[in-house]
């Protein structure tokens, strides 16, 4: 009898141990753009493990980012509303109820936050914003340097806003990607058996120093040479700077390998736990690649997001057509490539459907949970953008909005009072300005974004609090 009741109590034992919530890694890269991975098209850029991952995955062919730039685009994402206001809040206050990093605690998940924070002033840190273990955060919008000491510039000066816990851990010849990797691979490794985790992972990279090692720029140099560009400049005028038209920086394309390569990294690691069939990973960039340096020419330009125009800082589509990569084991096979309209502040509403059927209210963001199982599509959904502060010095652009429906995309440029209508089916490039070969739908794009702009361009209907101190411009060109 005592042995049976043993046997039993094992039994239970076991069951209540049992993971029934599935674990959750978000990857954001930083000015990733939608076409620097090689399963997108890229001649240069070699991404084997994202590629073998999309494989097996949902990926998403109109994703975009919900800004053009780094704070307001993760912004929306960490909460799922439009940033449309100039003063965005303090992420501390935001309501429990609402607050994404809460709700999965609240479900018995091992939250952490591992790199690029960039949000707000005093108490807006993703351990305050509810994340139980953060490294390498904080407000800084980037690094004095991507190999130790992580937090001094190449003149040797300090960075303006050091990043956390990168140097304590660091010794000389490391580089900051590979160590925020290290940090995960470790969490995940400890997280107790049986308990679910959630976790984000942003990188730092490939926004600027580019900087990246020896052997794989040396790789990519030579790679070049067997690259043919044609006829294609290597740049042409674009608003007050200048585009660049070729993927041919072999930094940034090392830059790039090393991501793909830490990626690799962990899903070995999923793999060799028997975690991965067990986790939702989603792979996106908080807005495209960084393509125009400004009048003042000061940015060493990484990349180019042709065929799609422009790149960061701009409401064109390399500004705001980011890659999204879906990947949850088997329940996601065979592989798929999605079409509907989505953005960056739709990702933990989804989320949070999918992995624990929650859902927030009174936000912008929605769950396309019902598209990732295959029910739904969003093809004709209506999504907007405002970009209030024009950066000529910095990526060129101009103060834009715009609204995609369905196929059209229309963008106002505040200080020249014009419009642009292009039909995206048709010219991705957005090459062929229509707005007066058709008048009926130009008046009807511009009905709806005086709409959204009379509702949204207003302080927000989100009790979040108020900044404990304004952002600065020059903050805000990261």
């Amino acid at each position: 009898m005592k042995k049976i009741a043993y046997i039993l109590l094992c039994f239970v034992s076991l069951f209540t141990h049992a993971q029934t919530k599935p674990n959750i890694l978000f990857i954001i890269t930083d000015d990733w753009g939608y076409h620097d991975l090689s399963y997108n098209g890229s001649k240069l850029y070699n991404t084997p493990n994202v590629d073998n991952l999309a494989k097996n995955a949902i990926t998403f062919t109109n994703a975009y980012s919900s800004y053009p730039r780094c704070t307001p685009s993760r912004y929306a994402m960490l909460t799922g509303t439009y940033p449309v206001n100039e003063d965005k809040g303090n992420l501390a206050e935001m309501p429990e109820e609402k607050n994404f990093a809460s709700i999965f605690n609240n479900e018995g998940y091992h939250t952490f936050y591992i790199g690029k924070w960039h949000l707000g002033e005093g108490g807006a840190h993703p351990k305050n914003f509810g994340f139980k273990t953060t490294y390498a955060a904080g407000r800084s919008g980037g690094l004095g340097s991507r190999f130790y000491p992580f937090n001094t510039q190449k003149n040797g000066k300090p960075a303006k806003e050091p990043v956390e816990d990168l140097e304590e851990d660091g010794k000389p010849g490391d580089y900051a990607s590979d160590l925020m990797t290290d940090k995960v691979i470790k969490l995940i490794e400890n997280t107790p058996k049986g308990e679910p985790f959630m976790g984000v992972l942003a990188y730092y990279a490939v926004h600027t120093p580019l900087e990246a090692k020896q052997q794989d720029i040396d790789r990519n140099k030579n790679q070049l040479k067997s690259i043919d560009f044609g006829n294609t400049p290597e740049y042409i005028k674009e608003g007050a700077g200048r585009r660049k038209m070729r993927q041919d920086n072999p930094v940034y394309a090392a830059m790039v390998e090393n991501i793909d390569e830490n990626l690799g990294r962990i899903i070995e690691m999923l793999k060799n736990k028997n975690l991965l069939d067990n986790t939702i990973i989603v792979l996106t960039s908080d807005h495209g690649g960084l393509s125009n340096d400004g009048f003042k020419g000061e940015r060493e330009l990484a990349t180019t997001n042709n065929p799609l125009r422009a790149g960061k800082g701009w409401l064109y589509e390399g500004g705001i057509r980011v890659p999204l990569i879906w990947h949850y084991g088997k329940n996601f096979k065979p592989h798929r490539e999605e079409n509907s309209i989505v953005m960056g502040m739709d990702i933990f509403p989804t989320l949070l459907d999918l992995a624990i059927n929650k859902q927030v209210k009174e936000i912008d963001g929605k769950s396309y949970k019902s598209i990732l199982l295959g029910k739904d599509s969003w093809e004709n959904r209506s999504v907007f953008w405002n970009s209030n502060k024009a950066r000529p010095h910095s990526t060129g652009d101009p103060k834009e909005t715009a609204v995609r429906s369905g196929d059209y995309k229309l963008l106002y440029f505040k200080d020249t009072n014009t419009y642009e209508l292009y039909n995206l089916k048709q010219d991705v490039s957005e090459s062929h300005n229509i707005s007066s070969e058709n008048p009926s739908k130009l008046d009807e794009m511009k009905s709806l974004l005086k709409a959204w702009k009379k509702e949204y361009l207003v302080p927000s209907r989100m009790d979040i609090g108020k900044n404990k101190g304004k952002e600065k411009s020059d903050k805000q060109k990261k």
